[in-house]
C-alpha cells in the first residue's frame, strides 16, 4: 500500500485592509448580505458576493425553509443567480461570510459539501480558478486561490456524460 498526502494552501490575513480594494469590497458586500438573509429556524445568517470578470458583482444570502430541506445555501443562491444573468462570464472570486444570533463564531466560515460541488463544477467549466474569501462579521479571513483546494479527489461529474461510441 502506498501512501499519498494532499495539501491545502489558506492563507489568512488579519484584518480586511490586507486584502486588494476590489477584495475589501466584495467582503463587505458578503457581509451586509447576511443581515438580508433569511434564516428564522437556524439563527444562522450567510451572504455571499461573487464578483464576475465584467466587474458585476452578484449578491446572495441563504434562504430557509420549514420544510427542510427546502432552502438554499447563500454560495448557490449567487452561484445560481451569476449564471442565469450572466452565461458564459467567468467567475473571478466569491467572498463568503456569515454570523450567527445563537452562537459565537470563532472561526471564517466554510462552504458545505454541495455547495464546493456546485462552486467547482463552475470552475471546471470555465478552467479558471475561483478565488474564495472567507469570513465572519469581522476579524481574520481564509483566502483561498482555487475552490478545487476545498474539494480534494472531487467528483468531477466527467463520467455523466454519454459516450460517442455506441
Amino acid at each position: 500500500m502506498k501512501k499519498n498526502t494532499l495539501s491545502v494552501n489558506v492563507y489568512e490575513v488579519d484584518k480586511i485592509e490586507e486584502l486588494t480594494a476590489e477584495e475589501q469590497e466584495l467582503v463587505e458586500v458578503s457581509r451586509k448580505m447576511t443581515r438580508k438573509a433569511y434564516a428564522p429556524y437556524s439563527e444562522f445568517y450567510v451572504g455571499a458576493a461573487i464578483l464576475l470578470e465584467n466587474g458585476k458583482i452578484i449578491k446572495g444570502n441563504n434562504q430557509e425553509n420549514g420544510a427542510y430541506p427546502s432552502g438554499l445555501c447563500a454560495e448557490r443562491v449567487a452561484a445560481f443567480a451569476a449564471s442565469a444573468m450572466y452565461p458564459g462570464v467567468e467567475m473571478k472570486t466569491i467572498a463568503v461570510s456569515a454570523h450567527s444570533t445563537r452562537v459565537e463564531m470563532e472561526e471564517p466560515v466554510s462552504p458545505c459539501g454541495a455547495c464546493r460541488q456546485v462552486l467547482l463544477e463552475y470552475e471546471i467549466l470555465q478552467q479558471k480558478p475561483i478565488k474564495m474569501l472567507l469570513s465572519k462579521e469581522e476579524g481574520k479571513i481564509l483566502v483561498i486561490e482555487k475552490v478545487n483546494d476545498l474539494l480534494p479527489l472531487s467528483f468531477s461529474g466527467g463520467g455523466l456524460k454519454k459516450s460517442g461510441a455506441s
